[in-house]
């Protein structure tokens, strides 16, 4: 792997401050990466926590235009060391359709990820140690849930960990398999596939201490025999340290799920990339 395609700078509210753009670059640079596509969250109608404990709303938003004039400069200066793209990530929910559309089409991105991080109106991070409910429950509901938002939100090229529920479950994956949720998590896969979508390999389920990266493998293997061919990779690092995370390992799962290449975006057009 010599991209890095799931990135975030300090232009993402959660990201270390540290990681600006030209500091994450640096870092892709030195963990010998060719090409990178910075995704900072743009999360549309996002319920956030304050530090006292409130909810307010819209805390997931950045200054777009300041985005790409950033970024479009350090993708100049760099040109002759690496690849730099320009994408974003849209945090999915139902009634986001239209405003999302409207973004996507005033802004020139190369690659718009599509993730769901609202579940029961509220971001499971918030919720892992006071939601009452078991993670099945929980589990099951997301799924739906996500479903409804990849069907509502047309605008985005592929779906991000999509098993980003299981990371704040009460006890993770200990009561999580695919076979579990097959009905629900097959809908998604079916639907990614007829209209057109990727599906993340996301590596950051390794830093959560899943054991595994987003989604499970049994989900990518099902999504290759459903007839999916398009998978993207990404650390989803929030600082330097993290970009690339376990890297050694993206091209084992692709390959043990019987993908021979994955997928990058410039321009929102699909490319191939023979896994080495």
């Amino acid at each position: 792997m010599i991209s890095d395609c799931h990135m975030h700078t300090n232009f993402s509210p959660d990201a270390d401050r540290g990681a600006t753009p030209e500091a994450m670059i640096k870092g892709a640079l030195e963990k010998g990466l060719k090409r990178i596509c910075f995704t900072d969250h743009y999360d549309l109608d996002f319920p956030f926590e304050t530090t006292n404990g409130d909810m307010t709303k819209n805390e997931f938003l950045f200054d777009l235009n300041e985005y790409f004039a950033v970024l479009e400069e350090l993708k100049e200066k760099y040109k002759d060391r690496i690849d730099i793209r320009i994408g974003v990530e849209f945090g999915l929910q139902s009634h986001l359709g239209t405003s999302y559309r409207k973004i996507a089409k005033e802004y020139p991105f190369d690659y718009i990820i599509g993730s769901g991080h609202v579940f029961g109106g509220i971001d499971p991070y918030y919720t892992k140690d006071t939601d009452g409910r078991p993670d099945q429950m929980r589990y099951k509901e997301a799924f739906v849930e996500m479903l409804d938002y990849i069907k509502a939100v047309e605008d985005f090229d592929a779906l991000g960990h999509l098993d980003y529920i299981v990371r704040y479950g009460k006890e993770q994956q200990k009561f999580y398999s695919y076979r579990q949720f097959a009905d629900e998590i097959d809908e998604i896969l079916k639907y990614l596939i007829a209209n057109g979508k990727a599906l993340e390999l996301n590596m950051a389920g390794m830093k959560y201490g899943l054991g595994f990266a987003h989604p499970h493998p049994d989900i990518l293997k099902r999504y290759k025999e459903l007839g999916g061919e398009m998978v993207t990779v990404g650390s989803d690092a929030h600082r330097p340290e993290h970009i690339a995370y376990a890297y050694e390992k993206a091209g084992e799962i692709l390959k043990e799920c019987g993908f021979g290449y994955y997928t990058e975006f410039i321009k929102r057009k699909p490319q191939s990339i023979q896994i080495a």
